[in-house]
């Protein structure tokens, strides 16, 4: 089974209808907001596909999943060797 993409909000310009998100993979682009149910800044989603169709459903942890993945992609690169020795 394989580890299920997570998107984050990082805003919603509801003017415009577009929500910036964050992948768990840490790619940033813009989606229709009306694609996320829901949609609101901090909102997380879990991304299914299945065939040829993709499915975006809240989930509440996605949020908090990608700053612990944050965090240790900081602490993965300052435990670097080699850097300041």
């Amino acid at each position: 089974m394989s580890v299920p993409l997570l998107l984050v909000i990082d805003v919603l310009d509801e003017e415009a209808g577009l929500a910036d998100v964050e992948d768990s993979q840490g790619r940033t682009y813009q989606l229709p907001a009306e694609w996320l149910p829901g949609a609101a800044d901090g909102a997380g989603y879990r991304a299914d596909l299945q065939g040829q169709t993709l499915t975006l459903s809240p989930f509440a942890d996605a949020a908090r999943l990608l700053r612990e993945r944050s965090k240790q992609t900081l602490l993965d690169f300052s435990d670097a060797p080699g850097e300041d020795q």
